[in-house]
């Protein structure tokens, strides 16, 4: 009697189903509800029934055009990230090829990237009161540090300056994360074929060309993911303005997360505004995501696909010329 083959696939669904089950109920259901708040009048600590308004998209539209304070709050997450992320990618990028050419081989390399990798460990209310205390008024480390060098002869309240408060900001985000940045880079590059390297070398190409002949089309995929998790990162940027300087001075460093747990968490919680810009964030996100997507495409694959599409479409044209002459 033959015996009957077992059939594996079935355990996959039930690893799975913790994970579907997790998402469903923590992820998709809160997504779905959000956006439902979004078209209602849901606002208050008081429960009470929920109504869909007469102009559903009303919320969306007093936060667009109405709301200076949420216009204010996407502009400013846009410039720190725009700020924090340019050179912290250049960075990365530098020190990337550093660490993996061949030809230098550095020594005490993994003592080297725990020091750069060490500030995206460090709790993000340890980062914001060490920066408080460095840029402190009237006295601070870096009061005493102008004053000793003669840069300034009083002490300078720097954390009432929005251009400064911007930029510090800024910093501390890239400091933070140029460094996670780096160990995803290197790793990209260690997957990269060492022979794609050798033939390099052996065909003359200097350090320069082979990073950017070589490295960089290679690190696609990795910058792909690089560009759209530090996106996101940046567009939900939360932590360092708030315990920083809780969105000021004057709203200089708030953030569009922070406007949302402002409309949702204080005040007269407007659950139903602060749902409403949590869409509008969601739809900028997705936006921009594909547009990433889409710039930082496979170009030749895409005109090898196409052309095989046209050869495809030829051909059955031609086939069915040919049966409609027989």
């Amino acid at each position: 009697m033959r015996r009957k083959g077992v059939n594996y696939s079935r355990f996959g669904y039930i690893f799975t189903f913790p994970f579907v089950l997790a998402f469903l109920i923590f992820s998709l259901y809160p997504i779905l509800y959000t956006a439902f708040i979004g078209f209602t009048d849901l606002q208050g600590l008081i429960p009470k029934p929920l109504h869909i308004l007469d102009n559903p998209f009303q919320n969306f539209k007093d936060l667009l055009f109405d709301n200076p304070s949420f216009r204010k709050s996407l502009i400013n997450t846009g410039l720190l990230w725009i700020v924090n992320f340019v050179p912290q990618i250049v960075l990365a990028l530098l020190l990337t090829a550093w660490f993996t050419n061949q030809r230098l081989k550095i020594k005490g390399q993994g003592i080297f990237k725990v020091l750069l990798y060490m500030p995206n460990i460090i709790t993000a209310g340890t980062i914001a009161v060490l920066f408080s205390t460095l840029f402190a008024y009237p006295m601070s480390p870096v009061n005493s540090f102008f004053e000793m060098m003669g840069w300034s002869d009083a002490p300078i309240n720097f954390l009432q300056d929005k251009t400064i408060a911007r930029g510090i900001v800024a910093f501390i985000q890239f400091w933070m994360w140029y460094g996670n940045t780096m160990i995803i880079l290197i790793a990209g590059v260690m997957g990269i074929n060492p022979a794609l390297f050798e033939s390099a070398a052996i065909d003359g190409a200097n350090g320069i060309q082979t990073f950017f002949r070589i490295t960089l089309p290679s690190l696609r995929t990795i910058l792909l993911f690089t560009l759209i998790t530090s996106m996101v990162g940046g567009l939900t940027m939360f932590d360092i303005p708030q315990l920083f300087l809780a969105g000021g001075p004057d709203d200089s460093t708030l953030t569009t997360s922070m406007f949302i747990y402002g409309q949702a968490f204080k005040g007269s919680y407007l659950y139903n505004r602060a749902a409403a810009a949590s869409m509008i964030m969601f739809v900028i996100s997705a936006v921009l995501s594909a547009f990433v997507f889409y710039l930082m495409r496979d170009r030749d694959a895409a005109k090898l696909k196409k052309i095989e599409k046209m050869h495809r479409k030829s051909a059955k044209s031609n086939q069915g010329g040919v049966t409609h002459g027989q």
